[in-house]
């Protein structure tokens, strides 16, 4: 199963293979605490469409756009999708991320990018 956890929330045993799923290292969190098996950098938002959706809810479906575009021209997606579908003939894959909102971020949609390639 692929799975969405803050960062913020204690690791468990059920989330399988953990991927940190932000640009940025989430604050106060060490790298023995957030129990991370890969950090994928490389496939979340650019900076710049980051910084102009700001969280705000009035802005998702820009921000949706604009990051589904960076992700289907995004050449390390194939290879973060071979890893999730290989970690998920083991078990589950948990997309890890710092956001506050559950709903409105990122993960959200790159969950959903994922699970349509698998």
């Amino acid at each position: 199963m692929l799975k969405m956890k803050r960062i913020y929330e204690p690791a468990a045993p059920d989330d399988g293979y953990r991927i940190l799923v932000d640009r940025i290292w989430p604050r106060g969190v060490s790298k023995e605490a957030a129990h991370l098996d890969l950090w994928a950098k490389d496939i979340t938002p650019t900076t710049e469409i980051r910084k102009e959706f700001g969280h705000l809810p009035e802005r998702f479906d820009w921000f949706r756009q604009q990051y589904l575009d960076e992700l289907s021209r995004n050449p390390a997606m194939d290879g973060f999708i071979d890893t999730v579908r290989a970690q998920l003939t083991k078990g589950n894959v948990t997309f890890v991320y710092a956001a506050k909102d559950p709903a409105i971020n990122h993960v959200v949609i790159l969950k959903a990018f994922v699970e349509e390639r698998l």
